[in-house]
């Protein structure tokens, strides 16, 4: 059976990334000029290949990254809430900082297997690798054999890869997610494995 060929990809930088705050779904906010520019950057790179379908969240910055490739490769954008970050509740808009006592309680309680414990106010690991999860598979069952570009969210791709390549969610956070960089797996009968994670190269040329 044919391997289905998967680009997953981080959104650009926005405001909330420079400044250290936590969006999750409910901030719906522009990507800033860095985060344009590393949109151009990914396209650039995902240009190296024919890819045959593209999707990304229903988020403005995931949508906004997503723009620049679909104009570079002429492919139509596929957006869907499903692919959406994590709800992070009731520490949407918060400072980093502010609410760091509580992010490490619930990041002890992940690391211990209790991934079904939600953030206040929003939303589990669980909950959300199971919607992303089916929504993935899906775009596999239509398009078996060909090449898929998501542009989705930093936890969420922590959520999914975890769990996709066997470290499990409790390990989530081995998964390193640099926005507007990206990943490159292949599925084959259900089973995914990696070729490369949180590539960056493509961005080296913004830090000069």
């Amino acid at each position: 059976m044919s391997k289905t060929r998967l680009f997953i990809a981080r959104h650009g930088e926005t405001e909330y990334n420079r400044k250290g705050m936590l969006q999750g779904r409910g901030i719906n906010a522009p990507l800033n000029e860095t985060g344009k520019l590393q949109a151009k950057q990914l396209s650039g790179y995902l240009m190296n290949y024919r890819s045959d379908f593209l999707a990304s969240s229903s988020l403005l910055r995931a949508e906004q990254t997503a723009g620049f490739y679909s104009c570079d490769a002429g492919l139509s954008l596929t957006k869907n809430g499903d692919l959406d970050e994590m709800d992070f509740g009731d520490f949407e808009g918060a400072p980093f900082l502010e609410v760091l006592d509580e992010i490490k309680r619930l990041d002890t309680a992940w690391r211990s297997g209790e991934v079904h414990v939600k953030v206040p106010g929003g939303e589990s690991p669980k909950e959300v690798f199971s919607r992303a999860d089916e929504a993935v598979r899906n775009y596999i069952t239509s398009h078996k054999g060909e090449t898929l570009v998501l542009i989705v969210h930093g936890r969420l791709i922590r959520i999914l890869l975890s769990e996709w390549l066997g470290y499990g969610l409790q390990n989530m956070h081995m998964i390193e997610h640099t926005n507007g960089a990206v990943n490159q797996i292949v599925c084959k009968n259900g089973i995914f494995e990696p070729v490369y994670l949180n590539k960056t190269e493509h961005l080296m040329i913004l830090k000069g």
